[in-house]
């Protein structure tokens, strides 16, 4: 039997229209391998809720993910599937997402009987914060963020539009805006009141002491600072959050087998292997919980 040059052709194109299946599962194959791993360690419910922003492999054009109605149907039955003296272990890296997917989800951690504890590798901001208030420990990278919580109606912070109307004569403002503002009191007293919910969980014990509780309320719900502002674990910490710098190594590498979506030449590039036995030593920051260095694992 022989092949002639088209023959070839034709398997070419036919390896090369599949390899990308063959990559996909290997790669999800490798991640449940990864989860698995860290369930047998720590004995837990390993929940992933990680966005990335993905791209049209044709137009190349991105589409932002969040939180949404999706993601909550799928957490919650994970959770469900969860007995309730099993710790869950919730993995977040996202830019927030709908109020009531991240209610649901929340409301579902703080019921949950045993130890809940979110992983912060790189940042959760808006509603992912929302959600690392949930759980009973938040375990963040030493250069991990989180944020602000306050209220955005449409393009708009419910704080700004209330500014609005305390320095303008009520003569000079358009029905529109006073009803946005309308809109925006009633927004802030809802956050304000679930934040405060989390806060005051104390299954199976208290995490945030009594007398900080206002202080956090009002320094992530009011609109002190823009949505955007990176919350960082030295002032998480000095807020009263229960935070805990370093992550085990395995969340890391599990980080990794979910890259951010590439189009042609890479932003980053880097040689992947460390220089312990050249690097300086640093001076240690100051205002750090633990040492940069630290590992959960190690304690």
């Amino acid at each position: 039997m022989t092949f002639s040059f088209f023959d070839l052709i034709w398997v070419f194109f036919l390896f090369s229209s599949l390899q990308p299946l063959f990559q996909r599962r290997r790669t999800e194959s490798r991640r449940l391998s990864s989860l698995k791993e860290i369930e047998r360690q720590r004995n837990s419910r390993v929940i992933l809720l990680v966005h990335r922003q993905e791209s049209i492999s044709l137009l190349g054009i991105p589409l932002s993910r969040y939180i949404t109605i999706e993601d909550s149907e799928q957490v919650l039955r994970a959770i469900r599937f969860t007995p309730p003296d099993v710790p869950i272990d919730l993995i977040l890296h996202t830019p927030g997402g709908l109020v009531l997917a991240t209610e649901q989800i929340a409301r579902a951690l703080i019921r949950h009987s045993a130890k809940v504890t979110v992983f912060v590798p790189h940042y959760a901001m808006s509603g992912g914060t929302m959600l690392a208030l949930a759980a009973d420990e938040i375990m963040m990278d030493a250069n991990a963020v989180l944020g602000p919580v306050d209220p955005q109606l449409g393009n708009f912070p419910a704080a700004s539009i209330l500014k609005v109307v305390e320095e303008k004569p009520i003569s000079e403002i358009d029905d529109q805006t006073l009803i946005m503002a309308d809109l925006s009191r009633k927004a802030i007293r809802q956050v304000q009141r679930f934040v405060r919910t989390l806060l005051n969980d104390s299954v199976p014990k208290p995490k945030v002491a009594p007398e900080k509780i206002d202080a956090i309320v009002d320094a992530i719900t009011t609109g002190q600072v823009t949505h955007d502002y990176p919350i960082t674990v030295e002032e998480a910490t000095e807020m009263g959050l229960p935070i805990t710098v370093g992550l085990p190594t395995q969340i890391y590498d599990l980080m990794e087998l979910y890259p951010q979506p590439q189009g042609g030449r890479p932003s980053v590039q880097y040689i992947p292997m460390p220089y312990s036995d050249r690097r300086p030593v640093l001076p240690v920051p100051k205002g750090r919980p633990l040492p940069e260095g630290a590992r959960a694992s190690d304690r």
